[in-house]
């Protein structure tokens, strides 16, 4: 009952239905887009006929470019579909890696208790203590820069806040008459956790991880603006930004589109996010 209360105020959430909306446009248009246009984003020809094409050009042969061309004659809008692949993927993969790291620790420290929520929360604490972006930059800087150490960076910086929503929770449902039900009936502690606790100790979890994809989008697109990203010809929203900041007096196009996309994904997730905290709020107050 609780999980289908939660689900219709969701459905009358109008920020939930314009997150819900935004992101099925993007991911829509991200796996559709470079099917149907059909025009490889990283393919360079005819560069000085083509560079800096402006929004709805058409080239000698018929080509349509719909948000223009970059410096190597690209088509922006089959580089910002592509991108979408990558920095999507990216988020989401390290929001998960984020979510499965906080969900384990998180769980057997408010459950367990003793010296294992002890030690989990001292390292929990002292990786808070640690600044991300200062720490991102050195694990990427120490390897080899490229799609999967930014996912393995962005998961391992990103658990911390899921392992104390989910050690609070798990500390407050352990104790409900039900579970004592379920230990009286001589249930195993790790069936105890797994099928009654957890479940009721997940939906925090699962706000922060909403918030959690929009940052690793977020940061995804800062590092490969740095170069310590995701690496050329492969685009992502943060190397075209990089790509088109030398030249936004003449062509503010090549970087302006990425940066609109990053930031109405963010925005996305961030809605979707505020209502699903919202919808919880009201199920937890009736």
């Amino acid at each position: 009952m609780t999980g289908r209360r939660t689900s219709t105020a969701l459905l009358r959430d109008r920020r939930a239905l314009a997150g819900g909306l935004l992101l099925a446009a993007v991911a829509a248009t991200a796996l559709i887009g470079p099917l149907v246009l059909g025009s490889p984003a990283i393919e360079m020809r005819e560069v000085v006929a083509r560079r800096f094409l402006v929004p709805l050009a058409r080239t000698a042969d018929g080509a349509f470019h719909l948000i223009g061309t970059d410096r190597f004659g690209r088509d922006l809008l089959a580089r910002l579909l592509l991108g979408a692949r990558v920095s999507l993927a990216v988020g989401l993969l390290a929001a998960l890696a984020s979510l499965g790291i906080g969900v384990v620790l998180g769980a057997v420290a408010g459950y367990a208790g003793g010296w294992s929520d002890r030690a989990i929360v001292a390292v929990t604490d002292a990786a808070l203590a640690i600044p991300r972006v200062p720490f991102l930059l050195l694990l990427v800087v120490l390897f080899q820069p490229g799609l999967g150490i930014t996912v393995v960076a962005l998961g391992l910086t990103g658990w911390m806040t899921v392992t104390r929503l989910v050690r609070a929770e798990v500390r407050s449902v352990r104790v409900r008459p039900f579970v004592e039900a379920a230990r009286a009936l001589g249930v195993r502690p790790a069936r105890v956790l797994v099928r009654h606790i957890l479940p009721h100790a997940l939906t925090p979890a699962l706000v922060a991880a909403a918030l959690g994809v929009g940052n690793a989008i977020m940061l995804e697109a800062g590092l490969s603006f740095l170069g310590l990203g995701v690496q050329p010809p492969t685009p992502s929203w943060g190397n075209m930004i990089a790509a088109g900041r030398d030249a936004l007096v003449i062509a503010p196009w090549v970087a302006l589109a990425p940066a609109l996309a990053v930031a109405v994904t963010v925005t996305a997730f961030n809605l979707l996010a505020d209502a699903l905290e919202s919808a919880i709020a009201g199920e937890g107050s009736a």
